[in-house]
C-alpha cells in the first residue's frame, strides 16, 4: 500500500500517466501504472529477522508514449522507499527484472519487479 501511495502522489509519474491502481482496473484511459502481486521470502540474519519482497508494478499503454521516462520514474519513486517502515527497515530497493511485450491490437505492457530487502527492529 506505501508503494502505491507513493506512486500515486508522485508528480512527475503523473505527469506521464492517467492513474495509479491497486491491480488492473476495469477500465482505465491509457497509459497507466497498475501495482501488482508482492512475494515475501525469509531474508533474516543469525540475529536479526528479515523479509525480502518482491513487488510487480506495470506501465501499460498504447500506441506511442513516453515509456521509458515513465519506467525510469517509477524506478525512482520506489527508491524512496528505503528506509523505516513499521517496526522494519527497508535497506535495499533494487529493480530485478523488466519485461515489454507489444499486444496485437496496439497495446503495450512494461513490466518492472522490485526487489525490497528488509530488517527487522532498525
Amino acid at each position: 500500500m506505501r508503494a502505491l501511495n507513493l506512486l500515486a502522489d508522485d508528480s512527475a509519474l503523473r505527469a506521464f500517466v492517467h492513474g495509479v491502481f491497486d491491480g488492473t482496473p476495469p477500465r482505465a484511459n491509457m497509459p497507466y501504472v497498475s501495482v501488482g502481486a508482492a512475494e515475501g521470502n525469509d531474508w533474516g540474519t543469525k540475529d536479526r529477522a528479515g523479509r525480502e519482497v518482491r513487488l510487480t508494478v506495470m506501465l501499460v499503454g498504447a500506441g506511442e508514449g513516453p515509456v521509458g521516462d515513465a519506467a525510469a520514474r517509477i524506478e525512482a519513486a520506489l527508491a524512496g522507499l528505503r528506509g523505516a517502515a513499521g517496526g522494519w527497515s527497508i535497506v535495499s530497493v533494487r529493480p530485478v527484472r523488466t519485461r515489454f511485450s507489444h499486444a496485437r491490437d496496439g497495446g503495450w505492457r512494461h513490466e518492472l519487479v522490485v526487489r525490497f530487502r528488509c530488517l527487522a527492529g532498525l
